[in-house]
């Protein structure tokens, strides 16, 4: 995904800067050309090697670090200009304010001058010090000249306190750099819903009823979208896929809660797509203990739930865009249009169960983009490019 892309990672002298040969690690797999700077406080904390040896670029230091005259290449003017996105990450309070307040008296603070790419920070630090007023007031400056700001977590400090200042998992830095920069923001400004993974219709506090539906592909569009640069709200059912970076996520369990929060939600938004598989019935009622088991048969009588794709359909605003899921097992492009119709939306993704790797729990899928103007065929590929290409779908049509 960040195959051309050039990342400068700034390194400043938090105890979390170990960390960071991981992220640089997981940015050169993504095909980054991936360049170092780091705080001289850093290089106490992890040496220079291994970021060299990880990214097979040299780690600068020092502003007064030699160029090559010939070419007229100065490190720290260099660096920062060539850079598609800068992640400066652990961010102490002291980089962070002199980035505030434009000082240049190192090596990173420096480079970042330079540079019009985005910005990345992401402070960490004891929670006293992330909640002093200075700080705050720093980190709220960057914010306001463009810098992306990623909130540290909570959790217990290596300082020995707990609280807020932990640096965010590796993964999640290395989505925020994927959200900068991964694809061209063409759906800056877009607000899109998506829904995904299962419902759990509970029979009793212990049994409910589901499918097989992972949330991958829901989540699989919400990052997509969010690298698009939409202001993206996930709507997911119980999955146990980790929380993308950036994106609002509202947890439901039951199809009762999916329709209330998608209902909530749609009105502001320009694009919905439904991926999840909502349970089409609900047990008409829930016990309150373990239901027992008997020496007879049992029968759990059903109730049709809420139909969420028909209800948006019904109520839609003219200018928005609905995307639906079709999951078949027989007549897959016939049960597919019938419900672009049906449903009163602008977009199927047909795909069926019985065609290896587009099933559920894999990360692959195989989809018939089906619109009321024709249709296109895609093959196998991952969920990530089926996203991709139903976003360049839906934008054709907006």
């Amino acid at each position: 995904m960040l195959k051309g892309k050039n990342i400068l990672l700034g390194v400043s002298g938090g105890i979390a800067a170990y960390k960071m040969a991981n992220v640089a690690s997981m940015l050169v797999k993504l095909g980054a050309d991936v360049h170092v700077v780091m705080t001289e406080n850093a290089t106490k904390i992890i040496t220079k090697e291994p970021f060299e040896v990880l990214t097979k670029n040299k780690v600068y230091t020092d502003v007064f670090a030699p160029g090559t005259p010939e070419t007229n290449y100065v490190p720290h003017i260099a660096l920062g200009e060539a850079a598609d996105a800068i992640l400066i990450a652990p961010a102490t309070a002291n980089i962070i304010g002199k980035l505030a307040n434009g000082i240049a008296d190192d090596m990173l603070s420096t480079a970042v001058l330079p540079a019009s790419c985005p910005i990345i920070v992401a402070p960490s630090m004891n929670v006293h010090m992330y909640e002093n007023k200075i700080v705050q007031a720093n980190i709220e400056k960057l914010r306001s000249f463009g810098f992306i700001i990623v909130e540290p977590d909570e959790g217990h400090l290596a300082c020995g306190y707990d609280g807020k200042g932990k640096l965010p998992e590796e993964a999640e830095l290395v989505d925020a750099v994927l959200k900068a920069v991964a694809k061209p923001h063409d759906m800056e400004g877009k607000k899109v819903l998506i829904t995904a993974g299962p419902t759990e219709e509970a029979l009793d506090p212990i049994r409910f009823i589901t499918n097989h539906s992972s949330g991958k592909m829901g989540y699989a569009l919400a990052e997509v979208a969010a690298m698009r640069g939409a202001e993206v709200t996930l709507v997911s059912g119980p999955t146990s896929i980790k929380k993308p970076y950036g994106i609002k996520i509202i947890d439901t369990v039951s199809a009762e809660d999916m329709y209330n929060a998608v209902m909530s939600e749609a009105p502001a938004q320009d694009i919905i797509v439904m991926s999840a598989a909502v349970a089409d019935y609900t047990p008409v009622t829930t016990a309150d203990e373990k239901i027992k088991k008997s020496d007879g048969d049992m029968s759990i009588p059903l109730k049709r739930t809420k139909d969420i794709l028909k209800t948006l359909g019904e109520i839609r605003k003219p200018e928005q865009f609905i995307c639906g899921f079709s999951m078949e097992t027989e007549n897959v492009l016939e049960n597919s249009r019938a419900k672009l119709v049906k449903k009163n939306v602008d977009m199927i993704c047909a795909n069926s169960l019985r065609t290896p790797g587009a099933g559920y729990k894999v990360d692959t899928n195989i989809v018939t983009i089906i619109s009321r103007d024709g249709m296109e065929e895609l093959p196998i590929m991952t969920k990530h490019e089926v996203s991709d290409k139903i976003f360049d779908a839906i934008m054709k049509e907006i």
